[in-house]
């Protein structure tokens, strides 16, 4: 059994791992547990640090700058990344301030693991990119860094894992970082201690490992002065004042510093830092443990080192530590600790390299499951037990990008996987601040994702959640429940919500599908088709076929007006504006040419116009909007009415039937025709109709104040019952989309292609007179040609369908990606787009599509596999005429 070998009760922050941690046991504990301590700290360091002198030199032992092109806040890994970043890409005046000493905080204690490995898409390239620059980072500073590369080994024992990592691999064939699944054997070659008689497989990804956190942060920081960096400590910002021209004041003990821009990375004081500008950002500390053995034996007579092993199952990482091993476990939610107190009543004065009680008792069932899986750990002793604060976001993912609400603030916060984002993230931050655009799509990661509705509440229970479910089986189409429903429903929610199977969009709840008797009901996710694959069929014949009514409150609504409104929306936009009861598509590019956003725009009055995006990109592009504005003077009123404003789309070719009944407004194809907005009353309620509907069939969204939407529905609903009318959901309305050749912002079209190659053309208006951002670069995107293009693709599979990101093959090559996919009810079979090169992009074009480890024949098809009802209205009025 495992034996505890410690001389003290309480475990200071005195550890040598990793082979360079040098700190001072500074730590006592009071009798209570966890969030009740008493911090004791270097009294000589604190005291320098509040003294406020105009000679700042005899404290910092330099110069004190007043104005900075940059000022970064918190001297962790993160924070020095970003320094290190922004000064070696040519950036002067570049500042960075930590309050105590660099890595205090979660920096210093972190066990320090690196991977290549991520489920998501674009945090794979945040990784490589890490990795990449700690594989040089010695040689560039002179300073080591303990970085470790034995590869790493996640552990399938069930079925479900074995498809979980076949999923995963088919989303990296595409993309740089070599990744294999590997059998037992395999598993047990590169981990000889492992018990394999439950390993079915492994995802083996070769060049993952380990670093010393503390020698990585003395290397970024010696980097960040190397290239003309200045780093100041002990140098607490004690206020942020914004000033009428965009720049911050930052002021600190030693005097304040005019800053361009300033990047708050303090870990988990972020929250505190926030604060002094108004923002409630939802971060919070969770009590993180890691065991550290002594001398283990059979791991000393190894002759190379272990690779890192994830057991999934046991919801632990283990790697070797000198001749010994490290083990960290997640616990399950009802188990894990939050530092809840840190929210409510701030960080304690002067807590920095400083740990928690630890508890053996909460990490046992793991620990049990540790031994099982590495029978060797039976036998080794304990020398140490670290619990430390990590910060935690509610959906684990970091915070990263300028924030909505304030000009020229940043954020680096929230991450839970310091060590592996740092090198990555302070590179796609650099890369932004100093291009004036993100260098590729990580809208996952924008801190714009949350707003005033991610309240404590839902903030603890979203993280109690995330922690617990580190290594649950990660499916597509994933929903999470925990601290839901949020402040954010729609009018009609309360009539929905036992009808339906819910998703979760930026706060709000919306139907994806609804139930029927006898239908298989609730939240049953799946690699393959599962529960909710007959209804969403039955919901697409219902709008093919009939009329169906769907909650599309979600969208974000901005309104635009004033003196300069047409010209703010003409710089920002490809297309050219709509004329007054007009509504078109329009796209917002970035400099460089890439989609930064796709908006609804509809012209209500003159100069007074309806911008309507997606849920997920509701303050993304706000922020980009009102930062165009401000930095272009431009005379304009913007409001955002998301909150105010309900939406109901209905659809089909009942649809209009339904509507008559309910107003005098002439419904008629003549009198309201595709794409114009009118202001009408619903069954004598003011409603706002545009013609329009992503299913691409006869259709309206209904714009609504949120206190009448329930009335408007309900008649909509009495009304329509002759016709059929039914609810649909948002997988009804993604296949349907589908179908109908409809793009998608996010799969499609991001940061990462340019409208050109997403087959956007008809809505990029290249010869209008504005120069509208990214018009040059796309102009030279088309004189030099693409090298790729959108394909529209049929696949021949069984009980699976693509959905995105999937790898796609041709002659033994991996040749592209798709990027969204869903089953045709109509033509009853698996579509997809698809990113091929042109020699690829022909009608009739044969490809494979992997998907779960197989690969699927795929053909080009001419898009659309369905037309549109305004083409088929259009087709069947000029047969008439020729007749």
């Amino acid at each position: 059994m495992f034996t505890w070998c410690r001389r003290e009760k309480v475990i200071g922050p005195s550890l040598d791992l990793n082979y360079s941690y040098i700190h001072k046991n500074n730590f006592m504990h009071t009798a209570e547990t966890h969030s009740a301590f008493q911090p004791v700290f270097d009294k000589d360091i604190f005291k320098a640090a509040m003294i406020i002198t105009s000679d700042a030199s005899t404290v910092l032992g330099k110069r004190w700058k007043d104005t900075a092109e940059t000022v970064i806040i918190g001297g962790g890994c993160v924070g020095a990344s970003v320094a290190y970043h922004l000064a070696k890409g040519g950036m002067k005046d570049v500042v960075l301030l930590e309050k105590s000493e660099l890595t205090a905080g979660s920096t210093w204690h972190a066990a320090g693991l690196t991977t290549y490995y991520h489920p998501g898409i674009n945090l794979k390239k945040v990784h490589y990119d890490s990795i990449k620059l700690y594989e040089s980072l010695e040689a560039e500073t002179g300073q080591a860094v303990g970085f470790h590369q034995p590869g790493s080994v996640r552990i399938a024992s069930t079925s479900a894992r074995v498809d979980e990592m076949k999923y995963q691999m088919t989303r990296t064939h595409w993309h740089v970082t070599p990744q294999y699944f590997i059998g037992p054997e395999k598993v047990k070659e590169l981990f000889p201690l492992i018990n394999i008689d439950k390993v079915l497989a492994g995802l083996y990804t070769p060049g993952d490992g380990h670093i010393d956190p503390y020698s990585l942060t003395m290397a970024l920081a010696a980097g960040a002065r190397m290239y003309g960096a200045q780093i100041y400590n002990p140098a607490p910002v004690t206020g942020l004042s914004p000033t009428a021209d965009g720049r911050w004041d930052v002021q600190t003990p030693h005097g304040t510093i005019r800053a361009n821009r300033i990047v708050n990375a303090t870990g988990f004081w972020a929250r505190e830092v926030g604060q002094m500008i108004g923002f409630d950002h939802p971060t919070i500390p969770v009590h993180h443990q890691y065991v550290v053995t002594a001398t283990v034996p059979e791991v000393k007579a190894l002759k190379k080192e272990l690779a890192v092993i994830r057991d999934l199952e046991g919801s632990y990482y283990l790697r070797q530590e000198r001749d010994g091993l490290l083990f960290g476990p997640y616990e399950k939610m009802e188990k894990m600790v939050l530092q809840d107190s840190w929210v409510r009543e701030g960080v304690p004065p002067g807590f920095g390299k400083e740990l928690f009680e630890s508890d053996l008792d909460r990490i046992m069932e793991h620990i049990e499951m540790a031994m099982e899986m590495i029978p060797v750990l039976k036998k080794a002793d304990i020398i140490n037990i670290v619990s430390g604060p990590i910060t935690y976001t509610p959906d684990l993912l970091p915070m990263v990008g300028p924030h909505h609400g304030v000009r020229n603030y940043w954020t680096a916060i929230g991450f839970g996987y310091g060590v592996i984002h740092a090198g990555g993230i302070g590179k796609f931050l650099s890369d932004w601040i100093r291009n004036g655009e993100p260098p590729y799509d990580l809208i996952e990661c924008d801190p714009n994702r949350y707003g005033k509705w991610a309240d404590i509440p839902y903030m603890c229970a979203k993280a109690r959640e995330s922690y617990g479910f580190n290594n649950v089986v990660g499916y597509p189409k994933e929903e999470r429940f925990a601290g839901r429903p949020t402040c954010r429903t729609s009018g009609v929610y309360e009539l929905m919500k036992g009808q339906a199977s819910m998703g979760f969009h930026a706060g709000w709840e919306q139907p994806h599908w609804f139930y029927k008797p006898g239908d298989d009901i609730g939240y049953k996710p799946s690699f393959r088709r599962t529960n909710w694959f007959g209804p969403v069929g039955r919901e697409c014949k219902l709008v093919m076929e009939k009329v169906g009514i769907i909650d599309l409150t979600p969208f974000g609504k901005f309104v635009v007006k004033g003196k300069d409104s047409q010209n703010l929306l003409e710089r920002l936009f490809a297309n050219t504006m709509p004329k007054v009861g007009q509504t078109n598509i329009s796209h917002m590019l970035t400099p460089t040419g890439k989609v930064f956003a796709e908006v609804t725009i509809t012209q209500l009055s003159p100069g007074e116009f309806l911008l309507i995006t997606g849920s997920g990109s509701e303050l993304h592009d706000l922020r980009w909007i009102e930062a165009e504005a401000a930095n272009g003077g431009y005379d304009v009123d913007i409001s955002n009415v998301t909150e105010d404003t309900g939406v109901l789309g209905i659809a089909g070719p009942n649809s209009r039937k339904v509507l008559q009944k309910l107003t005098n407004e002439d419904m008629s194809d003549a009198g309201f025709k595709f794409l114009q907005c009118k202001s009408i009353t619903l069954a004598g309620i003011p409603v706002r109709a545009i013609r329009i509907s992503y299913t691409g069939e006869l259709g309206w969204e209904l714009y609504i104040d949120q206190k009448n939407m329930a009335a408007v529905y309900q008649a909509i609903m009495e009304a329509g019952k002759d016709e059929g009318i039914d609810n649909f959901g948002t997988y009804a309305m993604s296949s349907l989309r589908l179908e109908k050749g409809f793009r998608g912002w996010g799969a499609e079209m991001n940061c990462d292609t340019n409208p050109l190659e997403a087959g956007l053309d008809y809505f990029i208006k290249l010869n209008k007179p504005a120069d509208f951002i990214g018009k040059a670069a796309l102009q030279e995107i088309k004189a030099k040609g693409l090298k790729r293009k959108l394909s529209y693709l049929t696949l021949d599979t069984d009980d699976i369908d693509p959905e995105g990101n999937e790898t796609i093959w041709h002659n033994g090559k991996v040749v592209g990606n798709t990027t969204s996919g869903a089953y045709s009810y109509s033509s009853q079979q698996s579509l997809a787009f698809a990113y091929l090169p042109l020699e690829l992009c022909s009608v009739g074009q044969k490809v494979e599509v992997e998907l779960l480890g197989r690969k699927y024949p795929a053909m080009v098809i001419q898009e659309p596999l369905v037309l549109t009802e305004p083409t088929r209205t259009r087709m069947q009025k000029k047969a008439k005429s020729k007749s």
